[in-house]
């Protein structure tokens, strides 16, 4: 059995294997850019008027003849005489000897002329040519996850394709006799299986698309063969039960009957404890706790950053924050304890019904408090570790 410390430090001792595609940029939303991009034009391409009211060239005149007007999308370059207004729009071409916008709220109206009411300071309320990026600039660096704002940003630039990290394919393998499909009617010594659906979604939220479900019984030969097909097909196995010893836990020896090299088995921890990890070529696998939570739980701090890495991210691991305890919680088992809790602001409480088969409080949960094995006993008002759940 090893420690927290060292399973992570065995999983994030493999390199990034990132491979990369061309997707178009409506579909690349918190995808992570495999290549930095460059801009192709300058933004704005041409003067632009940042408000509505008066293009001039500036002046101690306080009256201009109004001679045009200049819309968002006109492309005539009108050449004014001083004391010659053009009515301006917001967004809309500033002609070229023009070098202020006066906004529409200070000035009063005449039939064909205009009068200053407050005049600007030069220069004012015109946005430059390339005065948000400039021709060649870069745009966004490599490995910059993609926001709605990323993606809207690049489409002004006229961007339509966009080079990125290619996303792992996931399997979800589900073994246990006793497990039966949500919609039916459950029958007596069964239980709905709840896993796949809850990991499937948890993939989902970190930007997979490719995931393959497998429903498999106690059956040796049945759970070898399905993992050898897994394996051969996806970059990633995520086994849900039959991992621990009991005359029906059968995933350990077929993994290693498929050639799969354990790296870990058993972790120093509370839940999750039997865990296993390893590794067959370029294809990781993570044999977790049948016990939702603690599937829940080891797939967080274990399964999600090797998945993030394989996408590029800079950052693989959830974010840790510092906060002080409401709560006081006794650590006797000498084991590194992840709680379910809800923070607010700087304070943390762990919530009622911890146990390793209870989603309703991961439900509830904002992060998880983690206790260090060599703490004995958090006290209230103590400064406790917390693992942000928000992927």
């Amino acid at each position: 059995m090893i420690s927290v410390k060292q399973a992570l430090d065995i999983i994030d001792s493999f390199p990034s294997a990132f491979s990369f595609e061309k997707v178009q940029l409506q579909d690349a939303l918190n995808s992570v850019l495999s290549e930095d991009v460059f801009s192709p034009i300058n933004m704005p391409p041409f003067r632009q008027s940042a408000m509505d009211g008066y293009a001039i060239q500036f002046s101690k005149e306080e009256t201009y003849t109004v001679v045009d007007e200049s819309k968002a999308g006109d492309s005539t370059n009108y050449v004014l005489k001083p004391t010659e207004a053009v009515r301006i729009f917001t967004g809309a071409l500033v002609p070229d000897n023009a070098d202020t916008v006066i906004m529409q709220e200070h000035v009063e109206r005449l039939e064909a002329s205009i009068h200053i009411k407050k005049m600007p300071s030069k220069f004012a309320n015109i946005r430059k040519t390339g005065e948000q990026i400039k021709i060649g600039d870069l745009a966004l660096k490599k490995r910059t996850k993609l926001n709605e704002a990323a993606i809207g940003f690049l489409a002004c630039l006229g961007i339509t394709t966009v080079s990125v990290c290619k996303t792992p394919s996931v399997a979800i393998l589900v073994t246990g006799n006793e497990l039966q499909q949500p919609g039916t009617d459950l029958e007596i010594g069964k239980i709905y299986e709840s896993n796949s659906v809850m990991l499937k979604a948890a993939l989902q939220k970190a930007g997979i698309k490719e995931i393959e479900i497998i429903a498999v019984k106690d059956d040796y030969q049945a759970t070898k063969t399905s993992i050898k097909n897994a394996l051969d097909a996806n970059d990633i196995l995520l086994v849900s039960g039959g991992i621990s010893v009991g005359d029906y836990d059968f995933v350990k020896e077929a993994l290693l009957e498929n050639d799969v090299e354990e790296l870990f088995y058993k972790i120093n921890q509370k839940p999750g404890k039997p865990l296993w990890f390893g590794k067959k070529r370029d294809t990781y696998v993570f044999a977790l706790p049948g016990n939702p939570a603690s599937a829940l739980t080891c797939f967080y701090i274990y399964a999600l950053p090797l998945l993030r890495k394989m996408c590029g991210y800079k950052n693989n691991h959830l974010q840790k924050v510092i906060a002080k305890s409401k709560s006081a919680i006794k650590n006797p088992s000498q084991k590194t304890l992840f709680l379910k809790a809800n923070l607010e602001d700087e304070f943390v409480e762990v919530l009622q019904g911890q146990s390793s088969a209870m989603l309703y409080t991961y439900a509830m949960s904002n992060v998880l408090i983690c206790v260090s094995s060599e703490t004995a006993e958090v006290k209230i008002g103590d400064e406790v570790t917390c693992i942000k759940l928000d992927v």
